[in-house]
């Protein structure tokens, strides 16, 4: 089998591939259009909107939950095809952890709140400073300039255009139905895109043991660091996706699902199978853009995976891969976008709540996440590594320590422990773009750390007398 390191797109799918493709599009906008009519009747229409009036089941809970967390497939292929194993566990087995966490030791919290959004629960729990607070964290933390940069690479690869015009044309596809119905849209239109998201990625792997063979195919193509699950890293490197993981914990899209479940139970169950399911998928992708280095390695990092997919798989299921590949992005970029505007129209703007606030509050996340996906240079790998060690490192900490120490943490203490290590963090952050600074042993030190530092020093200096 040939198979070429940088092919044009156009010429590797048929009329059969773009019909499984565009079908699979068009059902994705017609179960989002039609899911108005499964609202809940008698519910408030403003909580309906918002998490489907407490009503999550838990097919839907787990089909909602999985296909929310993988938009940035390209930054997770991109570090499996440059160190293999190192990916599944930066980007896979730390999470799992996480969510186990999450299920036994926060659910339980979580809904002895009547609350509908993260920073309304630390309001609840810690004042109305913290939720101020909590608002600014939250909206950065979901702000999907990742998953802008994703969908933008997509269109990009299927058509030549420049990278800023991609990631606005697709943005507008997705304002089109994520705002109309809300948290229900998403959730319907996630269960389609999370059936051929899984199933796309798991093709990959079977065209790739019947035509390579398996794990010694890889071994006697690949260099050794492959194999290692710190790569050509250290352990203090690797360590650093290990608490950037933690963020889970305050991680809005998890909170919003626990909150729209029907019960605790449901919550928990989810999460577990969602772990799970995550772990198949990982797996699958990891040793898909395995096989990608070891068949073409001297492919562009960020395109190896699709490249060698659409190549490897028969028409018509190259048609359908491609579907995957976008029904992965668009069920995280809409589920984030959505998140990011109600952190404006409900937390921040809290004495205007209704939907036309929010549908305003859609357009301008969307366009910041644009501005901002351009500042990042359309680095996803930058984008994660940096907003989420501002998440963990600054608003974590005093989340948790909050949970662990009930009322022991006042609002002004939660307020200044956040700013206290945010200033840490990124004066280490600008302090490293020095030149001589680079040239002390110090300066090998992740940011994240000194942002730790400094959230625990607020934690102590302003604590309660």
């Amino acid at each position: 089998m040939s198979i070429e390191s940088n092919p044009e797109f156009s010429h590797l799918l048929s009329f059969a591939d773009w019909s499984i493709f565009f079908t699979i599009l068009a059902l994705t906008f017609l179960v989002s259009f039609f899911s108005r009519k499964f609202k809940n009747r008698g519910n408030n229409e403003f909580l309906d909107y918002m998490i489907m009036g407490r009503k999550l089941t838990l097919p839907l809970f787990v089909g909602t939950l999985v296909a929310t967390w993988y938009g940035g497939i390209w930054g997770v292929t991109e570090i499996a095809f440059n160190q293999g194993l190192y990916n599944f566990l930066t980007q896979g087995v730390f999470w799992y952890f996480t969510y186990i966490l999450f299920a036994f030791f926060l659910v339980d919290k979580i809904k002895d709140y009547p609350a509908i959004t993260l920073p309304e629960l630390i309001g609840e729990m810690y004042g109305p400073r913290s939720k101020k607070m909590a608002t600014l964290f939250n909206f950065f933390n979901v702000l999907p300039i990742a998953y802008v940069i994703s969908l933008g690479l997509f269109v990009k690869l299927l058509w030549p255009i420049p990278l800023w015009l991609a990631m606005t044309l697709g943005l507008i596809v997705v304002l089109g139905y994520s705002t109309y119905s809300g948290f229900r849209a998403i959730v319907y239109s996630d269960m389609l895109q999370f059936a051929v998201m899984c199933s796309s990625v798991f093709l990959v792997i079977l065209f790739s043991l019947l035509s390579f063979g398996g794990i010694n195919f890889l071994k006697n193509n690949l260099e050794p660091h492959y194999f290692s699950f710190t790569g050509k890293n250290s352990w203090a490197t690797t360590l650093v996706w290990g608490f950037i993981a933690l963020s889970t914990l305050v991680d809005p899209n998890f909170y919003q699902r626990v909150f729209a479940a029907q019960s605790k139970a449901i919550a928990k169950k989810g999460i577990l199978a969602s772990t799970i399911i995550w772990m198949g998928f990982d797996l699958c992708t990891t040793f898909g853009a395995m096989y990608a280095k070891a068949v073409i390695p001297d492919a562009e990092s960020s395109r190896a995976y699709a490249n060698y997919a659409l190549q490897l798989l028969p028409t018509p299921l190259k048609g359908f891969f491609l579907a995957g590949i976008l029904a992965t992005i668009l069920s995280t970029l809409d589920s984030y976008l959505f998140l990011s505007a109600t952190t404006i129209s409900y937390d921040w703007l809290e004495k205007k709540k209704n939907l036309m606030t929010q549908y305003f509050s859609v357009l301008f996340t969307g366009s910041l996440a644009i501005g901002l996906a351009l500042v990042f240079d359309g680095n996803i790998k930058s984008v994660w590594k940096t907003l989420g060690s501002y998440s963990a490192a600054c608003f974590m900490v005093p989340v948790l320590y909050g949970y662990l120490k009930p009322h022991r943490i006042s609002d002004r203490q939660f307020v200044w422990a956040s700013l206290l290590g945010a200033f840490f963090l990124t004066s280490w952050k600008l302090c490293r773009l020095i030149p001589s600074f680079n040239d002390l042993d110090l300066s090998v030190i992740d940011e994240f750390y000194l942002g730790v530092l400094g959230t625990f020093i607020g934690l102590i200096f302003f604590r309660p007398h």
